[in-house]
C-alpha cells in the first residue's frame, strides 16, 4: 500500500450487525479503495479474528456458484460479527486478473480447462494477488496478533517478517456444489489450499 491511508469511515448497519467501514487508498479520487469492515468492539490488543477477502464480483455480489467466494464472505462476516474482528476487502478481482479476464477464463473452463490452465492459456498469472495492503491496514488499526480465517497458505505466508503474528488459522470451508467442485479440487491439489474436497 505504501502511502495509502484511511480516507473515510462510517458506521454501517448490516445483516450481520454494525461495522465501521473504512476506506484505504493513496488517492482520494480512487473509486475502488480497499475496505476494512471493523467491528465496533474491536480491541486491537486482543488476538483479533481477521478475514482477508479478495474481491469477487461474480461470487460476492451475484452469488455465482462457480466459486466459494460469496459463501466465504458471508461466513466470515457472521463470524467476525460474533468475535469483534475485521474483514479486509481487497480490490483484486479474479485472483488479480480483473473481471474481464476472469470471464474469458470462465469460457476456457467451460471448454474443459481447470482454473490454472485457463489463466495460463490466456497468458495470465495463476494468482497475482498481493497482501501488503492488508498488512498495512492491520498495522493502522494497531493490530499485531491475529487469528486468520483462510484456507490459502499464501495469505498466511504474507505475514512472514511483517510484524504481525498469525497465531491461529481458522478454516473457512463452505458448502461444495457441482459447479465449484472442480475449481475447489484444483485449489486443493495444485495450489495447496487447506480444503477437503473429494
Amino acid at each position: 500500500m505504501g502511502n495509502s491511508k484511511k480516507e473515510a469511515e462510517a458506521l454501517i448497519p448490516t445483516d450481520w450487525g454494525e461495522f465501521k467501514m473504512m476506506a484505504y487508498t493513496s488517492d482520494q479520487l480512487d473509486y475502488a479503495p480497499n475496505i476494512a469492515m471493523v467491528h465496533p468492539d474491536l480491541n486491537p490488543n486482543d488476538i483479533v479474528p481477521v478475514r482477508i477477502h479478495s474481491e469477487c464480483l461474480t461470487g460476492d455480489l451475484f452469488h455465482s456458484q462457480r466459486c466459494d467466494c460469496g459463501n466465504q464472505l458471508d461466513a466470515a462476516m457472521r463470524l467476525i460479527a460474533k468475535t469483534s474482528g475485521v474483514v479486509i476487502y481487497l480490490r483484486q478481482e479474479g485472483r488479480g486478473i480483473g473481471i474481464i479476464n476472469k470471464l474469458h477464463a470462465y469460457n476456457k473452463q467451460d471448454e474443459g480447462m481447470d482454473t490454472i490452465e485457463a489463466n495460463l492459456a490466456l497468458g495470465l498469472e495463476i494468482d497475482s494477488r498481493k497482501y501488503a495492503d492488508a498488512v498495512d491496514i492491520l498495522k493502522d488499526l494497531g493490530i499485531s496478533k491475529i487469528k486468520l480465517l483462510t484456507n490459502n497458505p499464501d495469505k498466511i505466508n504474507a505475514f512472514d517478517n511483517s510484524g504481525i503474528e498469525v497465531l491461529e488459522r481458522v478454516s473457512l470451508q463452505v458448502e461444495i456444489n457441482d459447479n465449484n467442485r472442480k475449481y475447489l479440487k484444483t485449489k486443493q491439489d495444485s495450489l495447496g489450499h487447506f480444503l477437503n474436497v473429494k
